[in-house]
């Protein structure tokens, strides 16, 4: 196992009384934010039975808190798969979408809006299209069967996702650039406009993908010696690997499917768990879902408060994402396993 970094100061025991107070404060914030401000006491009080205010209750139970748990689900799935890839492939600069998942899913997405979809099958359809992305990778890396696999695996993703970008160059030539073109390009960037309680499909994906990470996240960080030593130790190295893959694929499709393409959270959340919990991956898996949720939340609620209009949730997590990435590089320039 990796040493711990002398920078570390997250203990199992201290980890989750520190990050869920900052969870729920963000969820708190998120719900009680926008147009039709909701102070606190009005929130507890809705959440209690009280049914006065009838304007106040469809705001936030409709509207309000499917969109906070849909951005906590989102930056959860993208946190914990980005912390999985770069464990698995032990590069620290590896995000979800290095196996084309996010090019896929983004594909079957814009797919959907081109042929008039509503919002349930556009999500299916990008689900599907994440995951079989990452099926053709599996398949066409097997068949290769070079003498570096994982290098293999990523390169034909990088192939695979090239298709499918070309894919969806080709879906916003043929959109209708009145309708259907400023739709996809929204969706491409990333939002959580219109998400309403029925919407929020992702759950079980996610929550599939998740729960074999955490059952198995003492043999997934053995990985991260190298593959030669998890075998010593009696860690089946090649099927634990296709399994968190599977996993991380899962995820991420999943919140593509849902919020469109969003990017640094994947690679930029990991790291800065890493920064409290050292590199084991017992501890910084449930460290990055958790940062990663409620980033995503705070994210989301600066989307739609900050602008008369609202602003595309990749945008922000790039303008966010790029400095705070480059000063956890500059703070752990003597390497990412310290």
């Amino acid at each position: 196992m990796p040493p711990l970094s002398r920078r570390c100061w997250v203990t199992e025991r201290s980890l989750l009384p520190l990050l869920l107070p900052g969870l729920a404060a963000a969820v708190l914030l998120g719900v009680a934010l926008g147009p039709y401000g909701l102070p606190p006491g009005r929130i507890l009080a809705i959440l209690g039975g009280d049914r006065s205010d009838p304007q106040a209750v469809t705001v936030l139970l409709n509207i309000r808190m499917p969109r906070v748990l849909a951005a906590a689900l989102v930056g959860a799935a993208l946190a914990a798969a980005g912390a999985a890839y770069q464990t698995v492939f032990r590069n620290p600069l590896v995000s979800p979408d290095i196996l084309g998942v996010s090019a896929g899913a983004g594909f079957g997405a814009v797919l959907g809006i081109l042929l008039g979809l509503p919002v349930m099958a556009i999500q299916m359809l990008g689900f599907g299209t994440g995951l079989a992305t990452v099926g053709l990778v599996l398949a066409l890396s097997l068949a290769l069967r070079g003498t570096g696999q994982v290098l293999v695996m990523v390169l034909c993703g990088i192939a695979v996702g090239a298709l499918a970008g070309a894919g969806i160059a080709l879906v916003k030539l043929l959109a209708d650039p009145e309708q259907q073109l400023p739709a996809i390009t929204f969706w491409l960037m990333g939002s959580l406009a219109g998400i309403k309680r029925p919407d929020i499909a992702a759950l079980p994906a996610v929550l599939a993908g998740l729960l074999p990470l955490l059952a198995l996240r003492w043999r997934i960080g053995l990985l991260a010696m190298g593959e030669d030593e998890a075998r010593a130790m009696g860690i089946p190295a090649g099927r634990l690997r296709l399994l968190v893959i599977a996993c991380a694929t899962l995820m991420t499709a999943a919140a593509v499917a849902m919020a469109g393409v969003i990017g640094w959270v994947g690679l930029m959340v990991p790291h800065t768990a890493r920064l409290l919990t050292g590199p084991r991956f017992d501890r910084l898996l449930p460290a990055s879902v958790l940062i990663g949720a409620g980033f995503m939340v705070l994210v989301d609620t600066a989307a739609r408060n900050i602008a008369q209009i609202e602003v595309p949730l990749g945008i922000l997590t790039a303008v966010l994402g790029a400095p705070i990435f480059v000063g956890l590089l500059a703070r752990g320039a003597r390497g990412w396993s310290e």
